[in-house]
């Protein structure tokens, strides 16, 4: 089987309310051929994740991108649940376990509420993306998966203009054809 292009995992806790993320969906959406579109809660509202089905799914793709908005600096409580449950040893690491990641391209994909300016080491929030994120990397760079550089809209959806939100979704296209 000829693996498709990217696999999209979609962690929003509240899509119905987002704006920016639902966004992106919608492109994605246009192009069934390139990419697939894996929400986590859709598929896991009671929070009981299938970790063999999930493993599965992800064999499947050379790409896999997170897609989730930032808050409390860091990612909605089911992503991390997910790499709890998914990325286990025995099968993304350790011995015998044929780290069914490596190789892979792994990519985040995240809206902020915070300007670029508050993600500066003399900004209100004192650290970098880069700072805040690389839990992630690491975490990634450990299964051997090859971790790429995040795709990042700053700034409050709710100040964003539909021009800059409809901008942002054409640079996620370009981004995730760069992977």
């Amino acid at each position: 089987m000829i693996p498709l292009k990217t696999l999209i995992i979609i962690i929003h806790p509240n899509l119905a309310h987002s704006v920016v993320n639902k966004r992106w969906i919608d492109e994605l959406r246009k192009f069934p051929e390139t990419y697939v579109v894996h929400d986590l809660y859709a598929a896991y509202p009671n929070g009981k994740i299938d970790v063999k089905s999930e493993q599965q799914l992800l064999e499947k793709f050379d790409n896999i991108v997170f897609q989730f908005p930032f808050f409390w600096f860091n990612c909605p409580p089911l992503l991390k649940q997910w790499l709890d449950e998914v990325l286990i040893y025995g099968w993304a690491f350790g011995a015998n376990s044929g780290y069914k990641l490596s190789g892979k391209k792994i990519a985040l994909a995240i809206s902020t509420g915070i300007d670029k300016d508050g993600y500066q080491p003399t900004g209100r929030y004192k650290y970098t993306m880069e700072h805040l994120l690389a839990p992630f990397e690491l975490t990634f760079d450990y299964v051997r998966a090859d971790y790429r550089p995040p795709f990042i809209f700053y700034g409050t959806e709710l100040q964003a203009t539909t021009e800059r939100i409809d901008k942002s979704a054409q640079q996620y296209l370009d981004y995730l054809a760069s992977l």
